[in-house]
């Protein structure tokens, strides 16, 4: 009973999350266009879909990917053995990005528009290796900033100067990148944040630091993402200078 509570709130709540864009939506159609949207019932059903899909996937996390990150950073924090936790980490950060779907699009997508524009080979195995070169260096990338991420909980090391410091490396490599990767890097950085990534990689961060003594998990446990969105665009950055 109290997970079917849990649920219709979950519900209830993902409602409300989408009034805001319901309203811009409907003032656009009425006040600017003064017209009726096409295909008005098929848009109606799809907000319900949204509605459910959205409401299952916060109410799955809750109950799954939430609780098995932070058990699991619990175990290997309590084990007391830095070699595991580390390798968990990195293959957490790679496993979790080779699996996102956003990134598996736009990596697509990019080799789709570097064969147009003659930066590789118009063929699908061409094609297809660049998006799987794009998708393995963002995948190691985002493992080693996990692993970067949960030694700096370790240590207790400032966060403000790795994220600084990982900035003006981006800006430096930008200046030698080719043009038309740097695009791709930064969305890179982007697209490895989403529905998969992000709540296993911040319940290992809170777990981890909620453990270990002498760390904050509000000052400690935060900060896994940014170095996920950071260090996709460096890699990106040196894949497209040796590759394109």
């Amino acid at each position: 009973m109290a997970s079917i509570n849990q649920l219709f709130k979950a519900l209830f709540s993902s409602f409300k999350d989408l009034i805001p864009i319901i309203l811009v939506v409907c003032f656009f159609e009425v006040f600017v266009l003064q017209q009726a949207p096409d295909n008005l019932f098929s848009i109606l059903i799809g907000l319900v879909f949204i509605v459910v899909g959205l409401t299952f996937f916060v109410f799955g996390l809750e109950m799954g990917l939430f609780p098995i990150g932070e058990s699991l950073a619990h175990a290997l924090a309590r084990k007391g053995s830095v070699f595991w936790l580390v390798v968990f980490s990195f293959s957490l950060g790679f496993g979790t990005t080779l699996a996102e779907p956003a990134l598996t699009a736009v990596a697509n997508e990019a080799a789709e528009v570097a064969a147009d524009a003659g930066a590789i080979a118009p063929t699908e195995e061409s094609m297809d290796g660049y998006a799987l070169g794009l998708r393995l260096t963002v995948a190691l990338s985002v493992g080693l900033a996990i692993l970067l991420g949960v030694v700096r909980i370790l240590k207790g090391w400032p966060i403000h100067y790795l994220i600084i410091s990982g900035y003006i490396i981006v800006m430096i490599l930008t200046s030698f990148a080719p043009e038309n990767i740097i695009g791709v890097a930064y969305d890179s950085g982007g697209v490895t944040t989403s529905t998969i990534t992000v709540p296993l990689v911040t319940a290992l961060g809170v777990g981890l630091a909620t453990v270990i003594k002498g760390r904050n998990p509000m000052l400690d446990g935060f900060g896994l993402i940014a170095f996920a969105s950071l260090m996709p665009m460096i890699f990106v950055l040196i894949y497209g200078m040796l590759v394109l």
